[in-house]
Parts: structure tokens; C-alpha cells; sequence
């Protein structure tokens, strides 16, 4: 990296956060996705932070260096969302511009759904917004996909925990490069399903070599980011997907609710996301849900890890979206 990035701790709801940040301005969160943190954005703070944007990003409630809650109802989209509100107070600021990956794009379209005083304008990569709670409840994904689909087989406690922590660094070996769009089992993406008397990590393959993007620097760095957990890195992860059908409970009351903020999506034609049922007929009606839609991009060739494997691409259309934005407020900074 070319770029000093800066890290710190920060309580937010009784819980501490790691953050890494990087520059002044307006502020801009990123919010990572699964397995991953900060360290997911690390092409983003250099070119943001230079086009005049305070860049944080934090590593999320239960991942990576931040605090991991024990109790697995601690992870609810409400605790979530309430996180980033949050944060952007204890950074000195009243609104953000947010933008998530993977599970951190749900966290930020749901933000802006509840909060458009807080979240002036939103950007989802890889998943667009499925709204009210950011993702179907399981016994919708079971019927579709059966019990081995990933969201379903993470529901059963301390089993996908044990065989992501086994071996870390291969466990961030096998997700991010089976996910990669240069991977060929990615040509015609499709659901990540565990096979029935297969354990989940076994499911993806060691890869003979890491795709271009991702170095064994890479790697390490997400291993020493888990490190501080141990046999628990991947719990408090793993406990955001046993919230889902908790999330369709609690986020009822905003079915028919849609994001008033200007918004913009980014997403691969290679991503296993894209072979979700009804994500397709999403994508072509995503102006019925953010009628102030910027951009809905898809990216030849490139896989579920976006902004990892696109950096030149992503960074130019949110630069292009935020340079678009009206001005903030003093009080945004």
C-alpha cells in the first residue's frame, strides 16, 4: 500500500471496534463482507482519501480485530445497522455516505432504509437491496437450494466454526479464490452448496495458484486480522447468518420500504450472488427500489470479491458517484 492508513479503536453500543482510516473530508464507511475486514478495502483508501474523502473502515461487529459479542443474538441487522449510526457519531459526523460488499452491502442498504437522515447516499457491491432485511429467511433459501446450501448449513452451531478455524489460512485460500471470476467453476456461477456428508471447507478446493489478485501477503494479512480469536474466528462471522430469519422478524413493519437516497450498485456477471433466485429480476427493477439510482454496473468477468478484484473499475464509478453528490453540510465536515 502506498497510502499510511491509520488504526484505532472505537466503542460503539458497548462494543469495540477496529477501524482503519485515511483522509479528510466527507466521510465515506466501507463495510466489508464474509470472511473478510478492513483489509478487504485496502485499494479503496488511497484513491479516495486523495480525491479529498475521509475513508473508514471498520472491521464489523464479531469480525477480525473488533470485539466478538458471545451472545449469537447480538448480531441482528438492528445491532448491525445501529453500529454503523453509531460509528459515524463517535467519528464527530451526522451523516455518511455508506457502501458495503457482500454482507456489508445488506448492513448499508438497510442503514439508509432506516436511517436517511444519517446515510446521505449508499452504494451495494456484489448484493443488491433486498429489502426489509437483506436477505431471504432460511426456510425460503432451504426450499430453494436444500440443506446443504451455505446460509442454511452455517445455522447449525459450532460446525462451520470449527472447520473455518481449522486451518484460516486456508480456509481464506479456498473462499476467495473458489469465489475469484478467474476461477473456470465461475464461467456459469451458481449456488454454493455443500454437498451432503461434506464438510463446508471441503466443499472448495486448496487452489494450485491464488488468482492475480490476491497475494500470499494478501492472505496473511486476513489470517493475523483473525488471530486475536482463535478457535472462535469465525463465530461471531458466522453468527450474522444465524440472525437472517430473526432479521425478516424484527424488519417486518418495513416491507414496501425502499431507499430514498441516491444509490449505486456494482457487481460481477461471475458472481455466485448473480445465480440467486430472483436477483436477476431484482437487478432489472432496482429503480423501483432506489428510484434515485446512480448506476447499476456489472463488471465482465469478475467474481464475488468486487472491489478486490476490480480496484481500477470500482474506484472510478465511486468516484464518479461521489463526485456527483450535492455538498455536504458543515456539519458533515
Amino acid at each position: 500500500m502506498t497510502v499510511t492508513v491509520k488504526h484505532r479503536s472505537v466503542e460503539v453500543n458497548g462494543v469495540t471496534l477496529h477501524i482503519a482510516e485515511q483522509g479528510e473530508g466527507p466521510l465515506v464507511l466501507l463495510l466489508h463482507g464474509f470472511p473478510e475486514s478492513w483489509y478487504s478495502w485496502r485499494h479503496q483508501f488511497g484513491p479516495l482519501a486523495a480525491a479529498g474523502y475521509r475513508v473508514v473502515a471498520p472491521d464489523q461487529r464479531g469480525y477480525a480485530r473488533s470485539e466478538q459479542p458471545a451472545d449469537t443474538d447480538a448480531y441482528s441487522m438492528l445491532h448491525l445497522a445501529g453500529d454503523v449510526i453509531a460509528l459515524i457519531h463517535a467519528l464527530g459526523e451526522e451523516q455518511a455516505v455508506v457502501v458495503g460488499h457482500d454482507w456489508g452491502a445488506p448492513v448499508a442498504w438497510v442503514t439508509a432504509m432506516l436511517r436517511p437522515d444519517a446515510v446521505r447516499a449508499v452504494a451495494g457491491l456484489s448484493v443488491p437491496p433486498v429489502l426489509p432485511a437483506g436477505m431471504a429467511p432460511p426456510e425460503v433459501t432451504r426450499r430453494l437450494y436444500g440443506d446443504g446450501f451455505y446460509q442454511c448449513y452455517f445455522q447449525q452451531p459450532g460446525v462451520a466454526d470449527a472447520e473455518l478455524a481449522r486451518d484460516p489460512a486456508s480456509t481464506f485460500r479456498r473462499i476467495l479464490a473458489s469465489g475469484s471470476g478467474d476461477n473456470p467453476a465461475t464461467t456459469a456461477p451458481r449456488p454454493w452448496i455443500v454437498p451432503d456428508g461434506t464438510a463446508l471447507i471441503d466443499s472448495v478446493p486448496e487452489p494450485e495458484h491464488l488468482p492475480a489478485w490476491l497475494t500470499p501477503d494478501d492472505v496473511d494479512a486476513f489470517v493475523r486480522d483473525y488471530a486475536g480469536h482463535g478457535e472462535r474466528a469465525f463465530t461471531g462471522p458466522l453468527n450474522w447468518y444465524r440472525n437472517i430469519g430473526r432479521n425478516n422478524e424484527l424488519l417486518a413493519a418495513f416491507r414496501g420500504r425502499g431507499i430514498d437516497q441516491p444509490a449505486l450498485y456494482i457487481g460481477g456477471d461471475r458472481d455466485m450472488v448473480m445465480s440467486l433466485h430472483g436477483i436477476a429480476e431484482l437487478l432489472a427493477s432496482l429503480k423501483t427500489v432506489a428510484p434515485k439510482l446512480h448506476r447499476s454496473i456489472t463488471l465482465p468477468g469478475c467474481g464475488h470479491w468486487t472491489q478486490q478484484e476490480r480496484p481500477a473499475e470500482v474506484n472510478a464509478a465511486l468516484l464518479d458517484f461521489l463526485g456527483r453528490l450535492p455538498d455536504p453540510s458543515p456539519a458533515e465536515g
